[in-house]
Formats: structure tokens, C-alpha cells, sequence
């Protein structure tokens, strides 16, 4: 969403080139495609935990810290693995969205009207609002210390970044 506004707004003309019908269905089958891979990935690995303290976890969402606590395996290396990957992708997503939106305030910036500048930071900033409260939510979730955890916060926490953000998305209302 974040190429679909840099390229509305800082190349215009340019949009029935960049974003045709044969590149968003290259973007989507990427995001579907790594989305699929890294789910499979992480339930392959779950099913193959050894599960100490029964199969029932505090929690609304069944979520892979959860799942690693009632493990009887202290340390998963490779799931540690997989959450570094994440953390990897989450962060080059991040610094593309990110660079994307210097891009775009650069160019809404130099926009002689202060209506089309209106109208154009109406369309980025809920996006980015939205991306913020994902990353930060889901961030802290994951890494947040043990000591700090509790089933509230935990709840909390899943449904900041798993149920909020989906729900007033501004491509959902629209």
C-alpha cells in the first residue's frame, strides 16, 4: 500500500505503468507466498515441540510465545531462528514504508496548494498510523522480558496488533 501511495503521489503519470494489473498480482502472490511460507514454517515447528504443562494455554489466541512457554524445551533454536528472520523482513518492510514516506511528504511538501497538501497527508498519515501501531504492538509483544508478562497484558497486546489494526485499516473502510 505504501508503493500505491508513493507512486500516486510522486509519480502520477506514471501509475498505469507501475502498478498494472501483472505487478499487483506479482506483489500479491510475494506477500501471500512469504506470508503462507513463514506460517508453515512456524506451525512445522510447533507441532514438533514436546508440550510439558498440557496443551491448554491462558490465552484468547493461541500465539507462539505462548506456546513456547508451556514447551518443556528451554531454549528453541529454531524458532529463535525463525523469529530472527522476521525480525529481519519486519525491519527491511519497515525502512521500504519508511523511505517511501520521505519520498511522498517530499513531494506533498512541494505541493503549491494547501488543499492538494491536505488531502495528500489524509491518504499517508492513517497508513502509516496503522503500520506504527502494528510494529510497535507486535514488537513489544514478542519481545517484551518474562518478567513482565502477564495474561492481561498478554491479551492486551494480541488484540493491539492482531484485531485493532485490520479493523480500521483506511483500505478497509474504503
Amino acid at each position: 500500500m505504501c508503493y500505491d501511495r508513493y507512486v500516486a503521489i510522486c509519480k502520477p503519470l506514471h501509475y498505469g505503468t507501475l502498478l498494472g494489473s501483472r505487478a499487483c498480482a506479482h506483489m500479491a502472490a510475494a506477500a501471500l507466498a512469504s506470508g503462507f511460507l513463514n506460517a508453515l514454517l512456524h506451525t512445522a515447528n510447533t507441532f514438533s515441540l514436546p508440550l510439558c504443562q498440557g496443551n491448554a494455554l491462558g490465552q484468547f489466541f493461541c500465539e507462539i510465545p505462548q506456546i513456547l512457554e508451556i514447551s518443556c524445551s528451554n531454549f528453541n533454536f529454531t524458532e529463535f531462528g525463525f523469529i530472527v528472520v522476521n525480525v529481519f523482513l519486519g525491519f527491511g518492510c519497515f525502512v521500504f514504508i519508511f523511505f517511501s514516506c520521505v519520498q511522498i511528504f517530499r513531494a506533498v511538501l512541494r505541493i503549491p496548494s494547501e488543499q492538494g497538501q491536505h488531502k495528500a497527508f489524509s491518504m499517508c498519515l492513517p497508513h502509516l498510523a496503522v503500520v506504527s501501531l502494528f510494529t510497535s504492538t507486535a514488537v513489544y509483544a514478542y519481545l517484551k522480558p518474562p518478567s513482565i508478562s502477564s495474561p492481561s497484558l498478554d491479551l492486551a497486546l494480541s488484540v493491539l496488533y492482531l484485531v485493532v489494526p485490520p479493523g480500521v485499516h483506511p483500505s478497509s473502510t474504503a
